[in-house]
């Protein structure tokens, strides 16, 4: 019963946060992309685990955030819980989710900037970071593997060959409880 109380809380509180959320509006320079990338949801324990309800929660928190972002392309890892993650926008634009190689950042980064389009990307919180460097950007201090689940990279400035790197944070800070 504890649990359930906390993962409704939790809840709540996801949703009471993507209400306040502000969205993240269409990259206003001409010719411009941004590239939004974010480590995976809350998920649960296990080999190749699903997302729990509040990372669930979380994912639906994203889409919002970026559903007016000019989305063109999402990509993720070959897992349920970057895909699942990624499922809420994708649906909402009528995208493909692209899968690429966790293990081959580098050319990952290579298509990304190749492409020109503005995308999400959905990693791990080993990835994500070293992702952002690999774009130009700035990984930002290591991502907690144990309870951080809100950042958000939006890089932008590629076509003026300055990268720049604003770290946001959406959806509700991830609070663990007991059995975690």
């Amino acid at each position: 019963m504890k649990r359930l109380t906390c993962c409704l809380i939790t809840l709540a509180a996801l949703a009471l946060s993507a209400c306040m959320s502000k969205p993240v509006a269409a990259p206003q320079d001409a010719g411009g992309f941004t590239i939004y990338l974010v480590r995976h949801a809350e998920k649960q324990n296990g080999s190749d685990p699903a997302l729990t309800p509040e990372g669930e929660a979380r994912a639906a928190v994203l889409a919002e955030r970026l559903r007016a972002a000019g989305i063109e392309t999402i990509w993720s890892s070959d897992y349920r819980r970057t895909n699942q993650t990624a499922v809420p926008l994708a649906d909402a634009l009528e995208l493909d989710i692209q899968i690429y190689d966790a293990g081959d950042l580098q050319s990952l980064a290579d298509q990304l900037l190749s492409d020109e389009s503005t995308a999400l990307v959905v990693g791990h919180s080993n990835t994500t970071p070293q992702l952002a460097a690999l774009l130009g950007g700035d990984s930002g201090t290591p991502i907690d593997e144990a309870s951080e689940y809100d950042r958000l990279y939006v890089l932008t400035g590629f076509m003026d060959d300055e990268v720049e790197t604003d770290i946001q944070r959406y959806g509700a800070a991830y609070v663990p409880d007991a059995s975690d």
